[in-house]
């Protein structure tokens, strides 16, 4: 005679003793959040996609530690899933050569598709930034 699992019937109970104002404020400070997040990936992809473009840029571990012993790097970006260990020694290379560093908020899947890849990134360095002015407009760069 009951409608539903269980786990249905609690979170009816629960939307009944909320206040009534919780949800609706609740819901639009998430999303304002959320929205101002997401327009700062949006501008870190487009200007990622430009030095794609018009950039000299190199992908992976090896060929960005290369990179940052020759120091040719100007920035480094560094998903947000990448090994500890590997992070740490990146981050200790890009200090030792006074390279910005960037923590991408995503995950290496995300970092390959803002690449224009189809395959995982977890860490990549920009040697010739091109048209684009990523590495002003990050924290992590000069």
């Amino acid at each position: 005679w009951l409608k539903g699992s269980r786990n249905a019937l609690k979170r009816r109970e629960d939307r009944l003793f909320e206040p009534r104002g919780s949800r609706s404020t609740a819901h639009s400070m998430s999303t304002k959040k959320a929205s101002k997040a997401s327009k700062s990936a949006d501008s870190i992809n487009a200007r990622l996609q430009l030095v794609m473009k018009s950039g000299k840029y190199s992908l992976g571990y090896k060929t960005t530690l290369k990179t940052l012993r020759q120091g040719k790097a100007k920035l480094i970006l560094i998903s947000n899933n990448c090994p500890a260990l590997r992070k740490s020694e990146i981050e200790y290379y890009a200090m030792l050569a006074k390279t910005g560093v960037h923590h991408f908020h995503g995950d290496n899947n995300e970092l390959g598709t803002a690449c224009g890849r189809y395959y995982r990134v977890s860490c990549l360095s920009i040697t010739d930034p091109g048209d684009s002015d990523i590495i002003r407009s990050l924290p992590g760069g000069e």
